[in-house]
């Protein structure tokens, strides 16, 4: 049965490593017949939650921003995938800032279960990317039916293009084709 897909790539660079997970991800998740979206974070504005929870009412934020437009796609999709380089050991900011204005969903009856987190970094150890996947699921924690699916890490990679020798690529298809 063919799933909406919608991939979130944070990464403030749009050919960066963790933005060519994704497109990896995209490839093998509509090679599988799903029907998949890709939205770059990186020429979106998108302003700070200002904390007035107008939203649990409303479930629209009173901020008017391309962060509207990507909360409803949220809404609607099967999969969320979220793809963000590390930077300190921690998710980007444009992703903890989507993340934050994505609050309306919390009361909202959204359709997404299935999250997977894809993440690059020019460190290559394994506990690098331990903060960025635990804040997103602090943030999948929020959500009763939504579950952490997957995550894959590409360490080692620092300037632009330096992923297209990894295995990372083929994995992060793999994972969207079995979505």
């Amino acid at each position: 049965m063919s799933k909406k897909v919608l991939i979130i790539s944070s990464s403030p660079r749009i050919t960066g490593n963790s933005a060519r997970l994704a497109l990896s991800f995209a490839e093998g998740a509509k090679a599988a017949g799903n029907e998949v979206e890709f939205i770059s974070l990186h020429d979106k504005q998108i302003g700070f939650c200002r904390g007035c929870f107008v939203c649990q009412e409303t479930q629209r934020c009173v901020i008017h921003d391309d962060a509207d437009t990507i909360r409803e796609k949220m809404l609607h999709a099967d999969v969320l995938v979220f793809a963000t380089p590390v930077y300190y050991y921690e998710m980007s900011g444009q992703l903890k800032t989507m993340l934050d204005r994505g609050n309306p969903l919390f009361s909202a009856d959204y359709a997404f279960i299935d999250i997977y987190v894809l993440t690059a970094a020019a460190e290559n150890d394994e506990n690098v990317p331990k903060r960025a996947v635990s804040g997103i699921e602090g943030w999948i924690e929020c959500f009763e039916k939504a579950r952490l699916a997957g995550s894959l890490f590409c360490g080692g990679v620092t300037n632009v293009g330096d992923i297209e020798n990894s295995s990372k690529l083929n994995e992060a298809y793999e994972m969207g084709k079995r979505i």
